[in-house]
């Protein structure tokens, strides 16, 4: 895939997600999180939240509808067939917690090919926010496409 007409700088519309404790407990048991943050309400109170605290990597869980949205879209063009995961990278500006909605952003980065080796890789820019509009997290989500 030497040639894209992928549309780098693309923004795709911002997807809000409900934060559910359950979610989070789940999420906790099954990646085997044992902190009482994650699972236990009275713990996560008494350390001074609201209610439990998501792992950090549930990021995840609420970004991946909005990342789904662009990895599929036709205008991006990926080769499901011939993808490979590259790289995930996240900044954290603070926890979240149960009962909060938060909204993720996502935009078509780079794409660019590496004629060498016969891939190409698509970089997605992902932002959420809190319901104040304050920055969660960021983070940069890293497809390869091989080759034909």
């Amino acid at each position: 895939m030497a040639d894209t007409t992928a549309p780098v700088g693309k923004s795709y519309p911002p997807v809000t997600y409900a934060v559910g404790r359950e979610k989070i407990r789940e999420y906790a048991r099954a990646v085997g999180e044992t902190n009482p943050l994650h699972h236990d309400v009275a713990a996560a109170r008494a350390a001074g939240y609201e209610d439990v605290v998501a792992p950090p990597m549930f990021v995840v869980v609420y970004s991946s509808e909005a990342i789904g949205a662009a990895m599929f879209d036709p205008e991006v063009g990926i080769d499901m067939d011939r993808l490979v995961h590259g790289a995930q990278d996240f900044t954290w500006e603070r926890v979240v917690v149960a009962g909060e909605e938060v909204t993720t952003t996502i935009t078509l980065d780079e794409v660019r090919h590496v004629e060498r080796v016969d891939l190409t890789y698509f970089v997605f820019g992902a932002q959420t926010t809190d319901a104040a509009g304050e920055v969660v997290s960021r983070g940069t989500w890293t497809n390869i496409v091989r080759g034909s």
